[in-house]
């Protein structure tokens, strides 16, 4: 089967794992029919992994493996899970995609596995501070589109904040692979970012800063809104 990845791009991929400092797992979640991206997802992220001795790649049907599905909070496939790999224990740090990371969500995926490998998720010391005190989960979900440049962004952030505190859990969702979600969620810009399952939307590449307000009154003052920014596809 011909490679996804060109020897260009694996080129730049390895010059950036060059710096992974700590294992990292990729969990891969699909099944047999009704996957149109199944197989490419999963050839893209094997031939990721092949790129450092640090990553490493595990496939399972959803399906079959209906228990470890739960367990990683996975319902969606193309599905997969970036985890930090301690000896033979996974540990999950709510890092989340659904859907084929192509186009410039490659750069997501990457930025995924650099994040999970470092333990550290490079939010300023007022965001920490905030996430490590949350009590109620989060649940994060980036819409995206593999031809917006600014999704990326939204995403990296969304990832950051799950990698700070184990309340957050934050999902790259294709908005295309998975229209009915995003009919649900009224998506008709990218990137957006859908808080609590509806309970707020952020549309555009805001800020750190910006999504934690947002966050904020989400938790302390449930509201439905909507926040336009600049970086909309």
């Amino acid at each position: 089967m011909e490679k996804l990845i060109n020897e260009s791009i694996a080129q730049q991929v390895l010059e950036v794992f060059a710096n992974l400092q700590n294992p990292v797992e990729i969990l891969f979640f699909g099944k047999k029919d009704s996957c149109e991206y199944c197989p490419e997802t999963r050839q893209l992220l094997e031939e990721v992994a092949a790129l450092s001795e640090k990553v490493t790649f595990t496939g399972y049907d959803i399906e079959e493996d209906e228990i470890i599905a739960r367990q990683y909070k996975v319902d969606k496939v193309p599905g997969f899970v970036i985890t930090a790999r301690i000896a033979e224990q996974f540990v999950d740090y709510g890092v989340r995609f659904a859907g084929i990371p192509a186009g410039h969500e490659f750069t997501s995926l990457i930025q995924a596995i650099v994040m999970v490998s470092g333990r550290d998720s490079g939010l300023t010391r007022a965001t920490r501070d905030y996430l490590k005190g949350l009590e109620k989960p989060v649940l994060l979900q980036v819409f995206t589109t593999p031809t917006c440049p600014y999704c990326p962004r939204a995403v990296v952030l969304a990832h950051q904040m799950a990698i700070e505190s184990p309340m957050v859990q934050a999902e790259m969702i294709d908005a295309i692979e998975f229209l009915e979600l995003s009919d649900r969620y009224a998506v008709s810009g990218v990137p957006q970012t859908t808080i609590n399952d509806g309970a707020a939307h952020v549309i555009g590449a805001v800020p750190e800063q910006r999504l934690l307000m947002e966050l904020r009154q989400v938790l302390e003052v449930p509201a439905e809104t909507t926040v336009a920014e600049p970086g909309r596809d």
